[in-house]
């Protein structure tokens, strides 16, 4: 452990600094656009320190910025339809941390910058799923959502993708994703813990970056209303494909 005593040995003064400038970039996305800051700060961070350290440190902070929104979300919440699909990710969560606890960093981040490139691709193509409810479907996309938060806390775009093409409520919608991911939150929670990934130099970490995230997601929302929203999503789409291009592994010798 360096002297600072919170940032780990394998994480140089210069890396902790950059990491906390993109908690903050991705902060701000999700506080105001409602997604992002996994897309942002996976492939970036993780081209600064190891994958599973990146991994369990974005799980802390942001299990701690979004449990206050839970209790109200289950007051809204279609908690049956919830339910099933949460099933999904108490399945997907497990192998996608198994996956993460395994691979060699450099795999991990080249898998990381393939999905998080594939789902950016989803959300710039504005796909939303039209048809009937199956349980079947249900279970499958929370399974594909929980694989990859359990791999790279990159869950969301499926979930989003899903719920916002339902016919429901945006306010029910909203609820049905954040139950959903405090639940898929709480399964990654347990299934880092178990195999050894929720480390001391996580949580010492998450101390620092930890605040620093959170006035990222209070900024975010304050500009919320305030900016054209259409811009904004620009500019988080725009972050994301920097993040993929910039983590790659094998820009590593020109970039840093």
């Amino acid at each position: 452990m360096n002297p600072s005593g919170i940032i780990p040995a394998d994480v140089s003064l210069n890396a902790a600094i950059a990491i906390c400038a993109i908690a903050f970039v991705s902060g701000t996305a999700r506080g105001f656009s409602g997604f992002g800051s996994a897309l942002i700060f996976m492939p970036l961070a993780s081209s600064l320190a190891a994958p599973r350290l990146v991994a369990a440190l974005l799980l802390i902070i942001d299990f701690v910025a979004a449990a206050p929104l839970v209790p109200n979300a289950w007051k809204q919440a279609d908690r049956r339809a919830t339910a099933v699909m949460v099933l999904g990710a108490l399945i997907g969560v497990p192998i996608g941390t198994y996956f993460l606890s395994r691979l060699e960093p450099v795999t991990t981040r080249w898998i990381i910058s393939g999905f998080v490139f594939a789902l950016l691709l989803l959300l710039l193509s504005g796909w939303r799923y039209r048809g009937k409810d199956h349980a079947a479907l249900s279970i499958g996309i929370g399974s594909l959502s929980g694989f990859c938060s359990g791999l790279a806390q990159t869950g969301g775009p499926p979930i989003v993708a899903y719920w916002l093409g339902r016919p429901i409520s945006s306010v029910i919608a909203r609820a049905n994703i954040l139950l959903f991911f405090g639940a898929s939150d709480f399964f990654s929670a347990v299934s880092y813990a178990l195999t050894g990934l929720i480390t001391a130099d996580a949580i010492r970490f998450s101390c620092l970056v930890g605040p620093v995230y959170g006035i990222g997601v209070w900024f975010g929302a304050q500009l919320f209303g305030r900016a054209s929203e259409t811009l904004f999503r620009a500019i988080c789409y725009a972050l994301i494909a920097a993040a993929v291009i910039i983590g790659l592994p094998v820009l590593d010798g020109v970039l840093r």
